[in-house]
Formats: C-alpha cells, structure tokens, sequence
C-alpha cells in the first residue's frame, strides 16, 4: 500500500489536455443536471497502470466497505488512501491537486472547489456481477466539515471492458419518470455532474463474466459556500424507484429503511450503554 506523498504533482504528466472551454459549453448546456462526458481523461500509459492496480472483488472485501442492500449490491468502496497501491494514490493526487480544481471550476462554474481528502462515499468502487446501484441524489453536504458538495467525477477503470456486460451510468429527470442519458463504462471515461437535489443518478446491472469486475474511481468536490439555490437542510443519499419497479419502490426499499433505521438505533443504544 502506497504511504502519504505530500509532494508537489504535475498533474499534467498523467493527465491528458483539457478543453476546458468546450468542455464548460458542453456542461453548461444541459438541464436540469448540468454534465459532460470526457474520454481518455488519463494519458493511456497512466490510465492502465492504475487499472491494473486495482484490487479483485475478493481483496477489495478484506478493506473495504461492501454492500449488499436492496438500492446497491455486490459492491465494494475502498475509501481509505493509505490503502491504494501507488498507482491509485497517485491517481487519487491528481485529482485533489489544485490545478485539476482549477480545471473544474472552468468546467463547472464554481469557483473556489475543495476536494474531499478523506473520500467520504467515494475513492475505488468495485462492482461484480450482479451489481448494481438504483437511481438517487448523493448527500449533499458533509456536516462534520461544513462543506457543501457541488461536483461529482466518475472515472472508468475496467479495461477491456465490454459493451454487453451491462452497468451503464445513468442520468434522471428529477421524478425518474425519464432516463436523460446512458454512458457505458468505458476504459478511461470520465463523466463529471454538479450535486444538485435534482441530480438523479444510477449504474444499470452488471452482467460481466464471473472474475471480472466494473472499476471505478469517484471523486466528490465541495465548498465551503452553500450553493445559491440551498434550502438549509441537510439530507442523505434519497434512493428512487425506476419506472416498473413498483415492487422495490413501495415494499422492498421502505422495508429496509425501517430495518437499517432500527439496526442504527441499536447501535447508538450499545454504545450508549458501553460508556
């Protein structure tokens, strides 16, 4: 595992040019989820070497986070950097480093972008088969920092991967009653979109072979300026159902937000009575 590299980066030794003008028109012009897609984001040689960096499903298990919920299943987040072999830290450098904020905020607009050190609910993602993630708004705050989130940055890391294995990167109208745009994970495809409580998004199943996996690395933006259109409230990650899953919108998500509700009671109780 790569330990912490405090040096400066020239980002755009990994990176490949950035249009940012072109790339600003194209966010821009989008509604209501502002977004644009940039591929071959890393320069190639950099590209696969932090792609064969990445950890198999069975290793990503041993220190990460996995889920196995109704909305998001067989799924492991790695969210610790000292964990990264040092392909995906320096990788994880690149995009926190303040030339690459620079590059963001011409894209987005938003001035004055803070990247997350710590990756909270981002950093490596790995999905196998039978993967998959349901259609949400991330949270839109980190309260324990007063930062606001504005930005989100999905790199593709599966090499080689193929078009008929399936989870592809949705985005949705706002009721999800209408898909807006389809993106296969595409080897070194980036799709970056501003956090907004409109910004509904999802991964469609994964049909990958057994031994392969869906890579993936996100990178979340914040600052520390509340968004002109904030209501003051914080909330966390809100799932939707698809249009058709009627059975997973009105039975099997609300009885599992009962369930996880009432497990987060319990520990808050244990702990309680432990000290």
């Amino acid at each position: 595992m790569a330990a912490p590299d405090d040096r400066p980066i020239d980002v755009f030794e990994f990176l490949n040019p950035l249009d940012t003008r072109t790339l600003a028109e194209t966010f821009q012009s989008h509604r209501p989820t502002r977004h644009v897609c940039i591929d071959g984001l890393l320069k190639p040689e950099f590209a696969r070497a932090v792609a064969a960096a990445y950890p198999s499903y069975e290793d990503a298990q041993k220190v990460g986070r996995q889920f196995d919920w109704v909305n998001e299943d067989v799924k492991v987040q790695i969210t610790d950097a000292e964990r990264f072999a040092e392909p995906v830290a320096k990788l994880h450098r690149v995009l926190s480093s303040p030339a690459f904020l620079d590059a963001l905020s011409e894209i987005s607009g938003i001035p004055k972008l803070l990247a997350d050190p710590k990756l909270d609910g981002g950093g490596i993602q790995v999905m196998g088969p039978q993967g998959h993630l349901d259609v949400h708004v991330d949270f839109n705050m980190n309260p324990a920092r007063v930062m606001h989130r504005r930005l989100n940055l999905i790199l593709y890391l599966s090499d080689g991967w193929q078009d008929d294995w399936g989870g592809e990167f949705e985005l949705w109208d706002p009721p999800v009653k209408r898909c807006l745009g389809v993106w296969t994970p595409r080897f070194n495809r980036a799709v970056l979109f501003n956090t907004t409580t409109e910004s509904f998004h999802g991964v469609r199943g994964v049909a990958c072979p057994p031994g392969i996996t869906r890579n993936s690395f996100a990178g979340f933006y914040y600052t520390t300026d509340p968004p002109p259109d904030w209501d003051g409230e914080f909330h966390d990650t809100i799932y939707k159902p698809r249009p058709g899953e009627w059975w997973k919108g009105f039975v099997r998500m609300p009885v599992e937000r009962v369930q996880r509700y009432t497990m987060r009671r319990l520990r808050r109780v244990k702990r309680a009575l432990l000290d």
